[in-house]
């Protein structure tokens, strides 16, 4: 895909709204795809709350077809009501957030890794947007894989800001 006059820069662009009518995977390559021996394994975006069982199996399926490690990321956020708070969030309170957050992720690969015993999962869980998680953790990917679901407007945006910036392949799965 061109990084010119070709790449999504909105819902209006010829790739947002290719990947927006695809009822398959599309995966889109950079022009610069940007080559490295510490670019290793598949990066998936994973909604822990409502998983999308294409992405998962999509990504899942990929890492075990290149033999390479599946990096899981869950992206989080602290309560509405924390911004508010004239101390914060006490740091006990945000560590049971996150474990919540870990264990919905656990939950939500587990019965993929049973499928796919072969494929090394690490589940990682960021406490920030899903388009910054996953911008950052595609600059050490062979590939990303984002869900395309209308009901996650936070995915949807990830899938816009990777389609933009990301160095490496990215695939937008539909749910």
């Amino acid at each position: 895909m061109s990084r010119e006059e070709d790449a999504p820069s909105g819902s209006g662009s010829p790739w947002a709204m290719l990947v927006g009518a695809a009822h398959c995977p599309v995966v889109l390559v950079p022009d610069r795809l940007a080559t490295s021996r510490h670019r290793t394994g598949v990066t998936l975006g994973v909604d822990a709350r409502a998983p999308s069982g294409a992405s998962l199996g999509f990504a899942f399926q990929s890492a075990r077809l290149r033999g390479v490690r599946l990096y899981a990321v869950h992206a989080w956020a602290l309560p509405a009501g924390a911004a508010y708070r004239p101390f914060g969030v006490p740091e006990s309170e945000r560590a049971a957030c996150e474990d919540h957050e870990v264990q919905l992720l656990c939950d939500a690969l587990r019965p993929w890794c049973e499928k796919f015993p072969g494929v090394h999962v690490l589940a990682d869980v960021r406490l920030f947007r899903p388009a910054e998680a996953l911008l950052d953790c595609s600059e050490r990917a062979e590939l990303v894989v984002v869900p395309r679901d209308s009901r996650t407007a936070g995915w949807e945006v990830a899938a816009r800001a990777l389609l933009r910036r990301a160095t490496c392949a990215v695939a937008v799965v539909p749910s």
